[in-house]
């Protein structure tokens, strides 16, 4: 008998809560530094395809993580208890960037130089919707959030928001109610560079934060009418500022190629903002994105200086979010 998506939520839930008492009761009983070295769960190193080319990821409420392929726009799922997974969405050959999961059990995903958007049944990876937003070779949809009304996505070649508005019970619109936001006020792209990339809401959510990456700007977006207002962040910046991961009032904020997370505080309406630090490692690989679950930032190495090759080997990496 197939199991239903209900029954597998259940199913992983109470192997979790299981997994999830063990590993405290553990960790009363060892040393922190051994605990950390010993267990073989919850790995800070996951082991992705060869030649899988990640870019984006998506956890959600349980210890589950989406990777997306720049090569092909598969989508790879890992169990974070144990670091192991397998392909869960073979690819239609735009890429998967950007993604995000919602409460509904749907992974969103962005189509990269495809110019497209998909939605995924996150339990079963079949495609509930696709969205041809823009056409190549002018478009470069990139990452993705959420809020109450609906999708947002970022395009990195046009100066655009793609906003899919949900409806009645937060159901998926039709291919012709996508609206395209332009984008006005302080921010001016660059022809040929990465723009608009990483994409959250406001800590209070009434605005869009969005990072610029060639600039290394963080603009609020007010989605009724597009207009952005560079975020104030004192001298600072964000060079090659990529991901963006918002907890409160803390934006974290992947600076790829810099191989650093930017950690900045945030006044409730995102209109200014101040760094406090910044979170490395050695591990470290041109991490693109960004995600959070139990106390732990995980991030795709990206690898974007070294050239993809189908042998090219690739990884995610987990730090301590709080420190």
């Amino acid at each position: 008998m197939k199991n239903t998506p209900a029954q597998l939520v259940s199913r992983a839930t109470r192997r979790f809560l299981l997994v999830s008492a063990a590993v405290a009761c553990a960790a009363v009983l060892t040393p922190a530094h051994q605990a950390a070295a010993d267990s073989p769960l919850f790995p800070t190193t996951i082991t992705l395809p060869t030649g899988f080319r990640p870019e984006g990821i998506a956890i959600g409420a349980l210890p589950f993580a989406y990777f997306g392929s720049m090569a092909d726009g598969s989508i790879y799922r890992a169990d974070l208890l144990t670091g192991q997974g397998g392909l869960f969405s073979p690819g239609p050959g735009t890429q998967a960037l950007g993604l995000r999961l919602d409460d509904r059990g749907r992974l969103f995903v962005a189509g990269g130089t495809g110019g497209d958007i998909r939605v995924l049944d996150a339990w079963t990876g079949a495609v509930l919707a696709r969205y041809q937003v823009a056409a190549p070779p002018d478009t470069f949809v990139n990452d993705v959030v959420l809020t109450p009304a609906g999708a947002w996505f970022t395009d990195s070649r046009s100066a655009v928001l793609y906003h899919l508005p949900f409806g009645q019970d937060g159901a998926l619109p039709a291919p012709e109610a996508v609206v395209r936001v332009p984008l006005t006020g302080d921010i001016a792209y660059v022809p040929g560079a990465f723009n608009a990339n990483g994409i959250v809401r406001t800590p209070d959510g009434t605005g869009l934060i969005l990072v610029q990456s060639v600039t290394g700007s963080l603009f609020r977006v007010d989605p009724a009418t597009g207009v952005t207002r560079r975020i104030d962040l004192g001298a600072e910046s964000l060079p090659n500022g990529d991901g963006l991961h918002l907890d409160g009032s803390t934006l974290y904020a992947v600076e790829n190629r810099r191989n650093t997370i930017a950690v900045i505080a945030l006044d409730p309406a995102g209109t200014t903002g101040t760094v406090q630090r910044r979170i490395t490692d050695p591990r470290f690989d041109v991490p693109a994105t960004i995600a959070a679950f139990g106390g732990r930032l995980y991030l795709p190495n990206a690898r974007f200086d070294t050239p993809p090759e189908p042998t090219t080997r690739y990884s995610a990496v987990a730090v301590a979010q709080f420190g």
